[in-house]
């Protein structure tokens, strides 16, 4: 099969040639396996090659102006106005989210706050793109400051979790504002995107966290009135145009799979096995009939802490109990984090490669 071919396999729950692989990873992990390859520091496909990644991000080139001027020490989002500042840790560094200029904003900031227009982006990028991977599996729409459809975190890294939080629960206006002001143009320059494609983007990475590692963020009743029907417009965009829709959402997330399914979304991605009601067993046996899977490769496992044969054993575990019947891509449950050792990392694509065939 073709990459395209045995991505859109899974996402119907049948079993392809081989389980889908996909690649996640932070810059300094990225930087040491492109070393361990022989491979240029600029060079991302051949890497993804070598690792017989089946997946590949299409996404519109911001072109316009600078909404957000630079602040010194910090690295700011010239369209969105998201602040970073570099974090060290034992091995690496980190852009972590910070000051949050939107934090208990009224209705007059939030309607003042710089944003860019669906017009200011390079669209003829996404064709182009997608005329280049025509043999994987296409998608728009990530994690991070650009998730599609996110609605909490991105949220939160202007205004503060705690202000979205709260905001939900008390139908704040103007937490609602910015919610709605920011996914308006992405709905926008998401139907451009697939309007310029024209067929030859795969499907719809929408995402929002709503898990701690322990019980849901939110409740039921907060979900289904701001979360679902934001969400809904977007995979029925996507329906409209005959994309499939994965679904990113970290922790104990599994609570609003029945939904997600009843929503027409095809495949849950993250899927972090330590979390409450996230395990393999329980997600293939309880919503294996409804959902594919992407992710179950925990980065805080064996990945990062184990021995080579400790990965190359959980990864053949989690495949024994994911592939039957089909519906399962390996990926890790996040981006690979720079604590993971290179050497774990390889196995665990030679392992998915090796073992990852079906019969």
């Amino acid at each position: 099969m073709r990459s395209k071919e045995r991505v859109l396999t899974a996402f119907l729950r049948k079993e392809p040639d081989r389980v889908p692989i996909n690649y996640l990873a932070n810059i300094g992990i990225d930087r040491r396996l492109k070393e361990y390859y022989g491979l240029p520091i600029d060079d991302h496909e051949s890497l993804r090659q070598k690792l017989g990644v089946d997946f590949r991000s299409v996404a519109p080139v911001y072109k316009g102006p600078r909404l957000h001027g630079e602040i010194e020490g910090l690295n700011v989002d010239p369209a969105w106005g998201f602040r970073t500042k570099v974090i060290e840790h034992s091995s690496g560094t980190y852009q972590d989210f910070c000051d949050f200029p939107l934090k208990n904003a009224d209705m007059k900031m939030v309607s003042n706050w710089p944003m860019p227009s669906a017009d200011d982006f390079d669209y003829e990028q996404v064709l182009t793109n997608c005329r280049e991977y025509s043999e994987y599996a296409t998608h728009i729409g990530l994690v991070g400051t650009s998730a599609l459809g996110d609605i909490i975190n991105t949220t939160g890294m202007l205004m503060s979790m705690e202000t979205v939080l709260m905001g939900l629960a008390v139908d704040d206006r103007a937490t609602l504002m910015m919610i709605d002001k920011r996914l308006e143009i992405q709905f926008q320059v998401v139907k451009r995107c697939i309007e310029i494609a024209n067929g030859k983007i795969d499907f719809l990475w929408l995402g929002d966290d709503l898990g701690t590692q322990y019980s849901p963020m939110i409740s039921m009743d907060m979900f289904r009135r701001h979360i679902r029907p934001r969400h809904q417009k977007f995979i029925d965009l996507a329906k409209r145009n005959g994309l499939k829709i994965m679904f990113h959402s970290c922790g104990s997330s599994s609570w609003a799979f029945d939904d997600f399914a009843e929503m027409g979304i095809d495949a849950v991605d993250t899927l972090q096995p330590e979390a409450k009601d996230m395990s393999p067993e329980y997600l293939k046996k309880r919503y294996g009939d409804k959902l594919a899977f992407h992710g179950c490769i925990s980065t805080a496992g064996p990945l990062a802490y184990g021995s080579v044969e400790d990965v190359v054993e959980y990864t053949r575990q989690t495949l024994n109990i994911m592939m039957p019947g089909g519906g399962y891509c390996v990926c890790s449950t996040h981006a690979i984090q720079d604590n993971s050792p290179t050497e774990n990392v390889v196995a665990m694509y030679e392992t998915a490669r090796a073992f990852g065939g079906y019969k």
